[in-house]
Formats: C-alpha cells, structure tokens, sequence
C-alpha cells in the first residue's frame, strides 16, 4: 500500500464507520470517535483482505471491497458496544 492509499484509507475508513453503524440495529453505546477510529481499521483490513481474494483491483467501483469494509466495521462496532454493555 502506497502512502497515498494509506490516507484514502483513512478518509474512506471514516465513511465506512458510519456506515458499519448504520447497518447495525438499535443503539449502540460508543463514541463517535471510536466509531470512526474502526472504520479506519475496517478499511485498511477490508482492503488487506480484498488484496488477498484478488478483488482489490477491478474496473468500477470495488463492491466487494466496500462490501468487506463495511462488513468489518458493523462487526467492529458490535464487539465493542457488546463489551461495553458487559462492563460493570
């Protein structure tokens, strides 16, 4: 991954954490700041994780490595809020 692909990960990473909330039922009880620092995460591992199927690199838009990050970043954002919840 180049430098520039790192910071369009970033950004992108904070659209996909809104939008791994988004699909995510109810109410989840993180802060925003959270929310958005898994999406950076769920970007970067999506995009990892498209490199590794070799889907990373077709014409168009990626669907499946978007579809993959955002898939990340609502598991992300509910193993968090879950172990938030259980905190005493």
């Amino acid at each position: 991954m180049e430098v520039t692909g790192f910071f369009t990960a970033i950004i992108i990473g904070l659209i996909i954490g809104a939008l791994g909330r988004l699909v995510l039922p109810g109410r989840q009880n993180i802060s925003i700041w959270l929310t958005l620092g898994i999406g950076v995460l769920a970007a970067i591992l999506g995009t990892f994780l498209a490199g590794i199927l070799g889907v990373d690199d077709t014409r168009g838009v990626d669907w499946i490595e978007l579809a993959l990050q955002v898939g990340l970043a609502a598991a992300g954002v509910a193993l968090v809020a879950g172990m938030r919840a259980r905190r005493p």
